[in-house]
């Protein structure tokens, strides 16, 4: 008989790491530090198991990724959401690291997530520059917000935080156009995407950063991982309305925008839209499609290295 493959799941704290092995069911902690990551290493190269998955856990789980993946281990970054969801499905509603741990193992097995890959130096300079860019915007709003409704005595200070904020992300989308434009592979990424009517700098880096597997997916893939792919609701007799869900969000909202701008310029995007909205379509449930329509096509043309080439009207 062929043995079992394992499958760990790595539960991830502040100062731990809780560590568990499907289906045998060993545990054990080590300490989330060099020492500590080194030992763990080290005995899941024992066991060589077929995945070893890790939740995103705002950060605390980077140095143990980097360094699981370099030491040539197939690791899985899953969505916590995700997690939970398949933990309830399952009545587990308990929670402790080590059962945490499990669920993650479990999970392994059930939904074999994609494996990683890491992104180079220069993917991780721009996905920090593009989360820092999102925050400073959403800081500006929030200011202006507050000057329409603040006492003239301080709307001197806000004024000055909102020329301050807008002077950094000047700074920023510079730094984010020099990056992309003089980065090989990025520089040939950007020229293809940005030859679409309707997808700009920000949208082309962020589709660069955020969404490394753009032209190695077909088609359903990669409207599944943006969450643009409409799921079936149906139950028996009863066929209820497909419903697009989880996926990217920070892609899926800058490829939004685009998708208005190409609703207007893009010919193709144009006059689908068009179409849509002809047959009944929501506003929303139009826009949607067009996002995955426009989505398919940015995959395909960097799967083919070739660029927009508009269509040909009689």
């Amino acid at each position: 008989m062929a043995e079992e493959k394992l499958y760990s799941g790595i539960d991830v704290s502040k100062k731990w790491l809780d560590v568990a092995v499907r289906p045998t069911n060993q545990t054990w902690r080590v300490t989330n530090d060099g020492d500590g990551i080194t030992t763990l290493i080290k005995q899941l190269q024992a066991q060589a198991p077929q995945q070893i998955i890790v939740e995103a856990t705002g950060g605390y789980e980077v140095h143990l990724v980097t360094k699981l993946f370099t030491a040539g281990l197939p690791v899985a970054r899953v969505n916590p959401l995700r997690v939970r969801r398949f933990a309830e499905g399952m009545n587990w509603f308990a929670k402790t690291d080590k059962i945490d741990a499990r669920v993650l193992a479990d999970f392994g097995r059930k939904a074999n997530p994609r494996l990683l890959a890491l992104p180079t130096e220069a993917e991780k300079r721009l996905s920090a520059l593009l989360k820092r860019r999102k925050q400073v915007l959403d800081m500006l709003t929030a200011e202006k917000n507050r000057l329409g409704t603040a006492n003239p005595d301080v709307q001197v200070y806000i004024h000055s935080i909102i020329t301050s904020f807008k002077n950094q992300l000047a700074e920023l989308e510079k730094e984010i156009e020099q990056l992309t434009k003089h980065t090989p592979g990025m520089k040939e990424k950007r020229i293809l995407l940005m030859s679409v009517p309707g997808i700009g700098k920000i949208t082309a880096a962020t589709l660069i950063a955020l969404l490394p597997e753009l032209g190695q997916c077909d088609r359903k893939q990669i409207a599944a991982l943006v969450g643009t792919a409409p799921f079936n609701h149906d139950s028996g007799t009863k066929h209820g309305k497909r419903k697009t869900s989880g996926g990217r969000v920070d892609v899926r909202c800058v490829l939004y925008m685009a998708t208005l701008a190409a609703s207007r310029f893009n010919p193709v995007i144009k006059a689908q839209y068009k179409n849509l909205l002809k047959a009944g379509k929501l506003t929303k449930v139009a826009l949607v499609a067009c996002m995955r329509k426009l989505l398919v096509i940015l995959n395909a043309m960097i799967r083919s290295n070739t660029a927009w080439q508009s269509p040909i009207t009689a």
